[in-house]
């Protein structure tokens, strides 16, 4: 046993200290493993964004009603009535100014972006006073709040980034109206980042919506409470509604999104690994023929297979495992934090997230880095275990 390890040990390095000789291959391989991973990382990292974005929307006690049959606030519909009987249920938390339920409503608008000038559909949003109190992250962070009754609108922090005419200050048409921009708003890096507040009652007005909502937001008492609050509202002849947790509803919200973004991502992971697979092959190849007459006399000096398998993979590994941390890096470097807008299909309008680089997806793209470099020196390995010594000696 131990003859052997000190075989595996005396190969290994010779070949390690070889390594030089063969750098233009080696580099080569190690740059398309690179490329491969920060490629991963960073696509997946746009699914991850999303799916934070979608966690940092959930209050932990919040629940959200919307009429009996919908799956988003686009498809949904509610009347006065409706949401003072939501607003009523037990259940529902209060303050001094009442029941902490606000009634929404949920528009889409024209915007162009600022990267590519195109149109994009950007939701606006009519509040009420308590949906401050709902959202317990939300905050001014430039300007000031709208005036209640007024033709005036504030931005997330993300919507500002990320489409055109959103300055403090400047004004958008809203309903054939010039509508001022007054103040910007944060929402613990929620999906509100993405949207355009503005007084529900006045943007009733302006869509001639009369006394409609579309969703309500309410918050409870406690994380038990919901129980008691769903089956008063789903018992109550009068309504036809459908609560959900905010936990549930942004799930469901982010599956079609997370869903399409990691599968395109594995697919261009997958291509792009077939390509750095025959590039660590070629690569290893070459180092093995390059090592022929080596790998033959440790043979006839008595060294066994085993030895030489793997020191051509650990030669592959090391190459590997360079380049899976060089392209987890690059990725980290490049694309954390990084703002971007996609679409959102539940509601057909663009959400703002930020790229999440984090410890799972670098893990994640060094493995793959590992996998294509085992995968690219196995057969090289087997090769050079299988070759004949006499005729490795004969042709050098």
């Amino acid at each position: 046993m131990f003859n052997w390890l000190s075989q595996i040990f005396a190969v290994t390095s010779f070949s390690m200290r070889s390594l030089p000789q063969r750098k233009g291959s080696s580099l080569a391989a190690m740059v398309g493993i690179t490329g491969v991973v920060a490629v991963m990382v960073g696509v997946l990292s746009i699914a991850q964004g999303v799916l934070r974005t979608m966690e940092s929307s959930v209050g932990d006690v919040n629940a959200i009603v919307l009429r009996s049959g919908s799956d988003s606030e686009m498809m949904s519909g509610l009347g006065g009535e409706d949401v003072r009987i939501i607003a009523e249920a037990p259940g529902v938390a209060r303050n001094d100014n009442g029941a902490v339920a606000s009634p929404e409503l949920f528009v889409i608008i024209n915007l162009p972006m600022r990267s590519t000038g195109t149109d994009a559909n950007v939701p606006m949003r009519g509040v009420q006073s308590q949906a401050i109190s709902v959202r317990e992250n939300f905050q001014m962070v430039e300007g000031r709040m709208f005036e209640w009754g007024l033709n005036e609108l504030i931005v997330g922090t993300g919507a500002r980034q990320q489409f055109a005419g959103l300055e403090i200050g400047s004004t958008i048409e809203v309903s054939q109206e010039q509508w001022p921009v007054v103040g910007v708003f944060e929402a613990g890096g929620g999906l509100a980042e993405s949207e355009i507040w503005v007084d529900a009652a006045v943007l009733q007005s302006a869509y001639r919506r009369g006394n409609s909502f579309q969703s309500v937001y309410a918050k409870l008492s406690s994380y038990d409470a919901f129980e008691e609050f769903r089956d008063s509202l789903t018992s109550d002849p009068r309504l036809n509604v459908k609560p959900m947790r905010e936990v549930d509803y942004y799930a469901a919200q982010s599956t079609t999104v997370y869903n399409m973004i990691t599968g395109l991502g594995t697919i261009i992971a997958v291509i792009m690994g077939l390509g750095a697979v025959f590039g660590a092959l070629n690569t290893m190849y070459t180092a093995v023929s390059a090592r022929n007459r080596e790998i033959a006399t440790l043979r006839a000096l008595g060294f066994r297979s085993g030895p030489v398998v793997i020191s051509v993979l650990s030669e592959s590994l090391l190459l590997a495992l360079a380049g899976g941390l060089l392209g987890a890096g690059l990725a980290w470097l490049a694309f954390d934090g990084f703002r971007a807008a996609t679409l959102n299909w539940s509601s057909f309008s663009a959400i703002t997230f930020s790229f999440d680089v984090n410890a799972s997806l670098l893990i994640q793209g060094i493995v793959f880095a590992m996998i294509i470099g085992l995968v690219g020196g196995l057969f090289p390995a087997i090769r050079a275990a299988r070759q004949p010594v006499a005729q490795a000696l004969r042709e050098l």
